[in-house]
């Protein structure tokens, strides 16, 4: 047997196609899902604004449960509001890594492709 660790990196060759894009990088430059950088960010960047939308949920769920259960007085309400928007940073937190996570793992091929254009002469 050798004494050579075996890597993942093996089994391709040097150029791989992103899954995302389509585009041809080298193999280095690929993670292991063969994703490059740019599907990468896009994708993060993508579930940052859908993250938004599950902190904002959270918020909010969290504002009725103040306004409803606990029925604040008006003593602490810089306090209440300070909560509610410590629930919305960290809801979009949690939703950000849990929305990029899900597109991670359903690994959506070619979704960033664009397509060539034709060139009529």
């Amino acid at each position: 047997m050798s004494d050579r660790k075996v890597s993942w990196r093996d089994r391709y060759p040097e150029e791989v196609t992103c899954v995302r894009c389509l585009e041809v990088y080298d193999q280095v430059q690929l993670d292991r899902m063969l994703w490059c950088e740019n599907c990468r960010q896009r994708a993060r960047n993508r579930a940052s604004w859908y993250g938004w939308i599950g902190g904002i949920g959270f918020a909010a769920a969290c504002a009725l449960y103040v306004w409803f259960v606990i029925v604040p007085t008006d003593l602490v309400v810089g306090g209440w509001l300070a909560t509610l928007v410590a629930a919305a940073w960290i809801g979009q937190k949690v939703a950000r890594e849990a929305i990029y996570g899900a597109m991670r793992f359903t690994n959506a091929r070619a979704v960033e492709a664009v397509p060539p254009t034709l060139d009529e002469e």
